[in-house]
Formats: structure tokens, sequence, C-alpha cells
């Protein structure tokens, strides 16, 4: 009986250190994400998403904040490396092309153009004018980028997985 309970804790230490080196589980805190991510929701994170792949725009990525790296936050992805960011009027556009947002709780009322450097992401919150994102901190390196946003799994009422939605111009953009 002694040796069933050592495996059984084996295996239940085993699963415990697998599952959490391949996904996190994380709170969302605040509002920065409205509509689309409430507060107190449960979202599992792919920790292994970009180890595997490049992200892409439209994916909403946990990411070690770069002013406070004990502080993790979630936001949208909106410029890749190589690309120039401009808000202007309550528009984005990226190289020129605006972006249509359907996800967003309202148009920016900030102004500004940045260039995304290889090895960063631009990234806003969808409720634009109350996130703390890149347009007020800057560019986020990749090495902060913890995981990849999957799935909602708390409360269970609003389980659902986290698609990336792919603003209606960015397919030009990018050249797919």
């Amino acid at each position: 009986m002694g040796l069933d309970i050592l495996e059984t804790l084996f295996l239940a230490l085993l699963l415990y250190f697998g599952i959490n080196a391949v996904s996190a589980r994380v709170r969302v805190d605040g509002f920065s994400m409205n509509p689309s991510l409430d507060n107190g929701e449960y979202i599992l994170v792919n920790k292994l998403a970009y180890k595997v792949g490049e992200p892409a725009r439209g994916d909403i990525v946990v990411f070690s904040f770069p002013l406070d790296p004990n502080q993790d936050l979630i936001k949208r992805v909106i410029g890749l490396p190589g690309e120039t960011i401009t808000v202007q009027e309550g528009k984005v556009s990226v190289n020129g092309t605006l972006l249509e947002e359907p996800y967003i709780a309202a148009a920016p009322f900030y102004n500004g153009t940045w260039v995304v450097n290889q090895g960063q992401l631009f990234v806003l919150g969808d409720n634009r004018n109350e996130s703390k994102d890149s347009h007020e901190w800057g560019l986020l390196p990749m090495e902060n980028v913890i995981g990849k946003a999957v799935l909602i799994y708390w409360p269970p009422p609003k389980w659902e997985m986290i698609d990336r939605v792919q603003p209606a111009s960015a397919a030009q953009v990018a050249g797919d």
C-alpha cells in the first residue's frame, strides 16, 4: 500500500509540474480589456504558443510588465516587428492601413506614432482610454511575453475559447 501512495503522489507531482510548464492560469484584474475580457474572469494561457510560433495581430497575450516585472498584464497585439503604428483622430493604422477594430470599447482619445523594432510588440487594451499599454509605456519586449490567452474558464457561464480577432484590414497589412 505504501508504494501505491508514493506512485500516486509522484504522478500527481509530475502532472502538476508538467501542466504548469506549458500553461498558466491568470485572473483578469481591471477593465483595460473590456469588452473582450471582464474583471474577475480567469483565463488559461498557452505558454508554448510563441516558443513554437510567432505572435499575430489580434492575439491576446499575457506578459510581465516591462516597468515592473513582478506584475503581469494582458493586452491585444496590434503591431508586429518592422511595422509603424499610428493612432490619429481615434483610428489605428498599421503601415498606413486603417484597422477596423470591432472589439474595442471606444475610439482612443490619444494620438501618436510608434515604430516596432525586432524582438518587440505594440500592445493595446481593448478599452483604449482606460488602458495602460504601449501607447503610454512603450514597446513590449518579446522576452516579457508569458503566453497567449486561449480560454476563459471562470466563471462557468462565460466558458469560451479566446479566438484571435483579426482586424478587418490586417490581412492587407500583413500581406496574407
